[in-house]
């Protein structure tokens, strides 16, 4: 059995997989655990990997394993992957770990959905970037044999507005690096992150993801300064890790507006090697989104021990678990509040939640995650399910 794979989105992490969005870790770690697994089979199928660009930091070529490399810019799945699964490879089955299948060619095709956010905040994006999602999108659910979503929630929204493609769709969770995310991250490489970073308090809060709207940073810190109006803590620091996206700008203005601006820390992009330490040198992860796909640094935050304050919205809950502290994220009060609870704890009652957090993630594993997205390619290439 041939299997094609669009392998862009993962070719776009280029040695450090924490530069780019979770679809690129996604895709990452999907082809690695496809790779990994078809070892362990003994090579039971073959495959062919289409990238604009030559593969970095990818698994090596093997015989059963191939790069196709079509270079080119815009639109490329139409005007470059479009012609040559129509003309010179026809794989049996073609999946791409996005959002965008090529919309004619021959062969089934699986694709993976993460989430349909962009339906419910289009202003959250800008116009050319929320027309290609959502009618590029509604194609490739269309003309797809099968359809991972990484989790019930976005299940969910896909059968709400596609109610045709709901006996097509099978939900195959993220999964995490167990090698770096864990209880047992080095102290000293905790203390190397304060000093790097320049945290200088003896603890702090943490956010840790992409600055955008969506991401409810505005509400932290609100919720934040409420906390420091009605408590004695005097050496607490909020910082907020991750890349600047989108509307950012109104972040930092906010800051400003609330005379926050000893109280927080802005470290710009984390590289993936220091997110496990500053994840576990971190008192709690605090986020309060109003959307998540899936929230893989959740789960890396539950994976380190260190517990997360949450919003009980999509596929949060899904991922924290009963290990999770849920507020609402429209509600400045339940943030505070839950930042309150999560000090006030002593060391036996921080404790059991530390466990329970790394309960809830040993759920999860690229590993078996690769084990279904595979099982799923083969049925679709064998008309099965």
């Amino acid at each position: 059995m041939l299997i094609g794979i669009d392998g862009n989105e993962a070719n776009e992490v280029r040695g450090d997989i924490g530069a780019k969005a979770g679809v690129n870790i996604y895709a990452y770690e999907i082809l690695w655990g496809i790779y990994k697994e078809s070892m362990r089979r003994k090579l039971k199928n073959d495959y062919i990997i289409y990238l604009k660009t030559p593969p970095i930091d990818l698994p090596p070529e093997k015989s059963f394993w191939r790069y196709h490399v079509i270079s080119g810019g815009g639109l490329w799945v139409i005007r470059k992957l479009m012609p040559t699964l129509l003309i010179r490879t026809k794989p049996d089955v073609f999946f791409s770990p996005n959002h965008y299948l090529p919309p004619i060619s021959t062969m089934p095709k699986v694709i993976t959905i993460h989430d349909l956010g962009y339906l419910k905040f289009s202003e959250q994006f800008n116009k050319y970037d929320y027309w290609q999602l959502k009618y590029w999108t509604a194609i490739s659910i269309s003309i797809s044999k099968y359809i991972i979503s990484v989790s019930e929630s976005t299940k969910q929204d896909i059968v709400r507005h596609y109610p045709r493609a709901s006996k097509k769709i099978h939900v195959v969770h993220h999964g995490y690096d167990k090698s770096r995310f864990n209880f047992n991250v080095s102290p000293d490489d905790v203390r190397r992150i304060r000093k790097r970073y320049k945290l200088s308090s003896s603890e702090y809060l943490l956010f840790l993801s992409t600055l955008k709207p969506s991401k409810n940073i505005i509400g932290l810190l609100e919720a934040f300064k409420l906390f420091l109006i009605s408590s004695k803590e005097k050496q607490l620091i909020l910082v907020i890790a991750g890349k600047r996206g989108w509307m950012y700008k109104e972040i930092y203005k906010k800051v400003t507006d609330l005379k926050l601006g000893k109280k927080v820390v802005f470290t710009d992009f984390v590289t993936e090697n220091d997110k496990p330490a500053l994840l576990k040198g971190a008192k709690v992860l605090i986020s309060p989104s109003f959307w998540e796909g899936f929230g893989l640094h959740i789960l890396e935050a539950l994976a380190c021990g260190t517990p997360v304050i949450v919003s009980r919205v999509a596929s949060v809950p899904e991922v924290a678990g009963d290990a999770g502290i849920y507020v609402n994220p429209e509600s400045t009060e339940s943030i505070s509040s839950a930042i309150q609870r999560v000090l006030a704890m002593n060391e036996v009652e921080y404790g059991k939640l530390a466990k329970k957090c790394l309960s809830q993630a040993g759920k999860f594993s690229w590993k078996v995650s690769a084990q279904k997205t595979l099982n799923i390619l083969e049925k679709a290439a064998n008309g099965d399910f």
